[in-house]
């Protein structure tokens, strides 16, 4: 990893599509072979992994929500790739209309259903999938890279959706933990927090009556990219971002600001 051009296996979770997709694609065209994870949707990932330039890349499935299976997927892209250099914790329960839940109008079954399964998810999914390829580095006594993709909504709130906004929260939290006890084996951990993206899933929202209103969230007049989100990461995935270690990077087109 000491050049730029040298040839990296990455695990990227999440992969089926959106920003996943994107930073799947971006690393293998840098020359990168990738292990492309899903949960279920194994058509989106299996076309991502068609598209995806280059050899050697493979396909992973499994819920991150269970401990054994987080644990399976590090070791099947270890064994597909031959080892992993960068690992993507890109898999995340994202908000929607199916798990809202305002405090004033879920009922206490529903609240407890979406905390446990978000945290399973968007939290101990990566927690546990850093542990995995944290130890498989450091047992290889080689450097390494762990990007985590947060959220906006870990600053700014979520009010429709506070387990997802916390959950966020807590992996930016998990990432500078991680960044402070992996430094001393050479492996640098940061995380991006993206604002509204224009991914395949908000298509309709932006098509729709509301999609005024998140263009105008930003004095760019417009939402994010994957494509954006992707070149972030595989720069805080470089041997240059080594110092940047720890960082939580801001990807909102200057719609939520803090110091």
């Amino acid at each position: 990893m000491s050049a730029v051009s040298a040839e990296r296996r990455v695990l990227v979770t999440g992969a089926s599509r959106g920003i996943g997709r994107a930073v799947a694609r971006a690393f293998a065209e840098r020359g990168d072979r990738v292990a492309v994870h899903y949960a279920t949707n194994r058509e989106d990932a299996s076309r991502t992994l068609r598209e995806l330039p280059g050899d050697g890349h493979v396909l992973i499935g499994g819920d991150l929500a269970d401990a054994e299976t987080a644990r399976t997927v590090v070791e099947e892209a270890v064994g597909g790739l031959g080892g992993v250099d960068v690992l993507v914790n890109n898999a995340a329960l994202a908000p929607g209309a199916g798990n809202r839940h305002q405090v004033a109008d879920v009922s206490y079954p529903d609240w407890q259903e979406v905390w446990q399964r978000m945290l399973q998810v968007n939290l101990l999914g990566a927690v546990n999938v850093t542990y995995g390829v944290a130890r498989h580095l450091i047992d290889r006594g080689e450097p390494g890279r762990i990007v985590n993709i947060g959220s906006r909504g870990a600053f700014r709130g979520e009010p429709d959706h506070p387990a997802y906004g916390a959950s966020k929260a807590a992996l930016h939290a998990f990432g500078q933990s991680m960044a402070v006890a992996l430094a001393p084996y050479d492996i640098a951990v940061t995380s991006v927090a993206p604002g509204f993206i224009a991914t395949e899933r908000q298509a309709g929202k932006l098509a729709g009556p509301d999609g005024e209103a998140l263009r105008e969230q930003s004095p760019f007049g417009r939402v994010g990219t994957p494509e954006e989100v992707a070149a972030a990461v595989l720069y805080l995935a470089s041997p240059e971002a080594a110092w940047s270690s720890g960082t939580v990077l801001d990807l909102n087109g200057a719609s939520h600001l803090r110091t």
